[in-house]
């Protein structure tokens, strides 16, 4: 039985998300959270957080192993962009887009 877990307009991009979802895909929930807490990489912090909502979810719903749980699926779609201005020379403005991500995550018994 799959229990998922989603993680919307998460503010990192959606490339720097995929490579710390990267490391966890099908690893153990537990291997994947020691892995993800040792990491110093930001989405690395965002993901550890969903997989452990994801297992909260597992245990609310108490059809589940929690010994047994691993990552099944793992991935980020890239969201919206915030714009904003910039002040660059000779009274010129520049874009900035600061990006965001979807990262979703599916949790399933071995």
């Amino acid at each position: 039985m799959e229990v998922k877990a989603k993680l919307s307009f998460a503010r990192i991009g959606a490339q720097k998300a995929r490579l710390v979802a990267d490391l966890v895909r099908g690893k153990d929930v537990n291997e994947a959270v020691k892995i993800l807490t040792f990491s110093e990489k930001k989405g690395a912090r965002l993901m550890k957080k969903l997989i452990e909502s994801a297992v909260a979810n597992a245990e609310n719903r108490k059809v589940i192993d929690l010994d047994n749980l691993f990552v099944k699926s793992i991935w980020v779609d890239m969201g919206p962009s915030i714009k904003r201005f910039r002040p660059r020379a000779q009274g010129r403005a520049f874009m900035v887009k600061k990006k965001m991500s979807h990262i979703n995550v599916v949790l399933d018994e071995k």
